[in-house]
């Protein structure tokens, strides 16, 4: 056992971890709506949430030096300044709200936010640092409360004149200010522990390799095809993470 986790479980959050990686590296986004709904399953959403912050922040941290130099800046700063209020908001949500709940919402707000980014609907209109400041918000909650923070900025993003690898290079730069302060909202809320420790030690390995993988396909597989492939596997994490099936 680690961190009081039968092996099933632990070889079970591995193959997600790897998988979700996979979906990180090569989209800049995408390891939570698959990674948070099967481990929340798997050890709850408060256990879970934190592996992700500690794996993502270590397993992301060689895509920054690229984002930095391709990513918008100030549009990215001024969207983390959103999230730096709404992190701990979210953070609290994720403390007090009872686990099975909190799931339920979860998986819903992930399916949802597939249907969104599925759907194709971008938003068109011209950025303005007010509705920027907003999804950085919306997006910020989300971090704190299930680390699923990408999918508002996507929308949001991809709807301007922006080349893929710079709105790629945005999430990343964006996801790293979310990481950064996540991490300081789950210190002082006491969600970091011995258990999270070990189960971010057998879980980095492989969601770094996903990680690493997915940053090599960027360059050289089909973008539209491999976006439906995270859709579904996204869409599937989400219902199979729902509290009827487990």
């Amino acid at each position: 056992m680690i961190a009081g986790q039968p092996w099933p479980t632990v070889a079970f959050l591995i193959a997600v971890a790897l998988i979700a990686g996979l979906a990180r590296g090569f989209s800049g986004f995408g390891a939570a709506l698959i990674f948070i709904p099967l481990g929340s399953a798997a050890v709850g959403p408060a256990l879970a949430s934190a592996v992700l912050l500690v794996i993502d922040g270590i397993g992301a941290a060689p895509m920054l030096p690229l984002a930095w130099r391709e990513a918008d800046r100030r549009a990215v700063f001024i969207m983390s300044a959103g999230a730096v209020v709404a992190v701990p908001v979210g953070t609290m949500a994720l403390t007090w709200i009872d686990p099975s709940t909190l799931r339920w919402g979860i998986c819903l707000a992930i399916l949802a936010l597939v249907v969104l980014l599925a759907s194709g609907w971008r938003y068109a209109g011209k950025p303005i640092t007010a509705v920027t400041v907003g999804v950085g918000m919306v997006s910020g909650f989300l971090t704190g409360a299930a680390q699923i923070g990408g999918a508002p900025a996507v929308a949001y993003w991809l709807g301007g004149a922006a080349p893929p690898h710079n709105v790629r290079a945005n999430l990343v730069l964006l996801l790293a200010c979310s990481t950064l302060y996540a991490v300081i909202a789950y210190a002082v809320s006491g969600l970091f522990g011995w258990g999270v420790a070990a189960m971010a030690l057998v879980t980095g390995p492989a969601f770094l390799a996903g990680t690493m993988l997915g940053t090599r396909m960027f360059g050289w597989a089909s973008p539209e095809a491999f976006r439906r492939i995270c859709y579904a596997l996204i869409a599937l994490a989400a219902i199979l993470g729902l509290p009827i099936f487990c």
